[in-house]
């Protein structure tokens, strides 16, 4: 069953608490987007706003690190009660060791990739990975459109899983919305990061029944 999670990025700020509370019961986490205005154009969310969402929802929380450098946040986010990280493979030169800390400090480590980084990147590392983020978009700000080549690498890492017996999760990042959703989930999708998709649908009770059915 396809996960959905909310991106934050796309929330009333200024009522977060009532934002969270008005979809946590149609989604499964939340997406928590920590930008440094280095590796991406944009400066967002720190480590004081993590604390207050997790003051008002027990959704579980995945930390997407879109930071030039990631081996420093991950050292801080040990303290944190939240079940994900994911580093970007562009940000540094030893993905292994990173994924290997992420999952000693007790997360779920996952590997995301921007829509021009090839999968072939990440194939050593793909059995140590608990998920693989394909973004579809360029990271950076909500409300892009979805890159339709994304397509092919969510195809080609649920081939992946089913040819080596893998369990890792398939999750996609940008541009989802109900005009699209079923054929991201049907590519082989597990985990549907949405923004708009979710904090700005005035159907989301229904839209979450139905990718859930």
């Amino acid at each position: 069953m396809v996960k959905l999670s909310g991106s934050i990025l796309a929330a009333n700020l200024s009522n977060l608490e009532s934002e969270i509370k008005r979809i946590e019961k149609f989604i499964d986490e939340i997406h928590f987007d920590t930008m440094d205005g280095h590796f991406v154009p944009n400066l967002t969310f720190g480590y004081p706003l993590i604390e207050a969402v997790k003051n008002c929802t027990n959704l579980p929380i995945d930390v997407h690190l879109m930071v030039t450098n990631p081996e420093f946040h991950v050292e801080k986010l040990k303290e944190y009660d939240i079940q994900r990280i994911t580093v970007h493979l562009e940000t540094t030169y030893h993905i292994h060791r990173l994924i290997s800390r992420i999952k000693e400090y007790g997360f779920e480590a996952f590997v995301a990739l921007n829509p021009g980084t090839p999968l072939y990147l990440i194939e050593e590392i793909i059995p140590f990975l608990d998920g693989v983020l394909v973004m579809s978009v360029n990271p950076g700000f909500s409300g892009q459109k979805f890159i339709a080549k994304s397509i092919e690498k969510i195809k080609t890492l649920k081939n992946w899983k089913e040819k080596y017996g893998l369990n890792f999760s398939i999750a996609v990042d940008g541009g989802i919305n109900e005009t699209n959703a079923d054929v991201v989930s049907s590519a082989g999708a597990d985990i549907l990061v949405m923004g708009y998709g979710i904090f700005k649908n005035n159907n989301l009770e229904q839209f979450s029944k139905l990718l859930k059915k």
